[in-house]
């Protein structure tokens, strides 16, 4: 066999065996198998459930239902009935009974904050805020108060945002919708469009960024944004990480700091449902305004996102797990640092609306579909 005249006969067949030797020399086979997904059904049922928080010492599980009921879901007992002392909502369109969220001082305040779609006059809503006491035996929410109200009321049943997280300082931080309102997003005088940080108590720390500001509303943290739908604080961080809806196009993540414009609507990767273009944009970037530190052309309607920091699963460690609406998918990203290097689709062949994503103390990740039937479901890995 010469290197370069005539070739002997099998000569490429030899050449293709030694690649493949190559290949099996270099490329291990654990490289190309990824590890099988678990699902597990906890509940059917479910009313378009919209949010989760657990209980300490497995005591179970808070479930908000979209039409205003707050249930108890408890290992091997039925759901409860409703929880009493639960605000009335207004339940239409995108509104309802949003987030649950836990007091960071659970164990000595047994606080239970709510977000919620709050009717106003002509038939307008707005997002409302507000905290009670869970009773003893988890069948009450006890002396309920509302401490926060989007002003002023401008929704007519969209974009409400509502989405609950607490920082490291105990501040609590509250997603706000543009109520599909574009121009207010803009507005410091406005609610809308906005994340607002409080104390526990829905007072004004002293150092928010517009306290000095007699024209804005100094509970604003940040601003321009359109429909948030996940927060979750970054563990390794300890800085709140946001998701929103675009329009057609234009889902992204913003890691939202004191006093910054997120854009919407001046500056947007997405257009209009009917494919024009968003009429006060001004491009995907705009002097002034922050970008996304990720963002998709197509929207796969993100929604409730988790940091998943837990040992159970290492394969899973330093990701970001978010669900999607339109899509119908467990998204996982990959995370370095700040930056996502990978993103992987799960659960698309359950074609379910995902709603909330949360973490459990087990360390497995646990879901809320966005169904008249909705479900519980608890997602791992068969072996990792």
């Amino acid at each position: 066999m010469t290197l370069c005249g005539n070739r002997t006969p099998g000569y490429h067949l030899r050449l293709q065996l030694l690649k493949l030797i190559l290949l099996s020399v270099f490329i291990p086979m654990t490289a190309i198998a990824a590890p099988a997904v678990t699902v597990t059904e906890l509940q059917d049922g479910l009313d378009h459930p919209w949010s989760l928080a657990f209980l300490p010492d497995n005591s179970g599980i808070l479930i908000t239902e979209r039409s205003g009921q707050l249930r108890l879901w408890q290992p091997g007992k039925p759901l409860s009935e409703p929880l009493k002392g639960v605000p009335e909502v207004y339940a239409k369109g995108q509104g309802g009974l949003l987030e649950v969220a836990l007091s960071p001082k659970f164990a000595q305040d047994r606080r239970v904050y709510l977000s919620f779609a709050e009717a106003g006059k002509e038939g307008k809503a707005g997002t409302a805020v507000g905290y009670g006491r869970l009773n003893p035996q988890g069948s009450a929410i006890e002396n309920f108060r509302v401490f926060f109200r989007q002003q002023p009321k401008l929704s007519t049943g969209n974009h409400f945002g509502g989405k609950l997280a607490f920082d490291e300082q105990e501040h609590l931080f509250i997603t706000l919708g543009e109520n599909n309102l574009r121009p207010t997003a803009q507005d410091l005088s406005l609610h809308q469009g906005k994340m607002v940080r409080l104390t526990l108590d829905g007072k004004v720390p002293k150092d928010n960024p517009f306290v000095n500001k007699s024209s804005a509303k100094p509970e604003i943290w940040s601003y321009g944004h359109r429909n948030p739908q996940g927060l979750a604080r970054n563990p390794w961080t300890g800085v709140m990480w946001e998701n929103e809806h675009g329009p057609r196009g234009g889902d992204e993540i913003n890691i939202p700091m004191a006093g910054k414009n997120y854009g919407w609507p001046l500056a947007t990767h997405g257009v209009n449902y009917s494919g024009s273009a968003i009429p006060e944009a001004k491009g995907t970037h705009l002097e002034g305004t922050e970008q996304p530190a990720y963002y998709w052309e197509k929207s796969p309607g993100i929604s409730g996102m988790a940091f998943y920091n837990a040992d159970r699963f290492p394969t899973w460690q330093y990701s970001l797990f978010i669900g999607a609406l339109a899509q119908k998918e467990l998204i996982r990203l990959q995370l370095d640092d700040d930056k996502v290097i990978t993103e992987e689709r799960l659960l698309g062949d359950r074609a379910e609306r995902i709603r909330d994503v949360r973490i459990g103390p087990d360390g497995y990740v646990y879901l809320l579909t966005d169904e008249s039937d909705g479900k519980l479901l608890k997602v791992g890995l068969a072996a990792d």
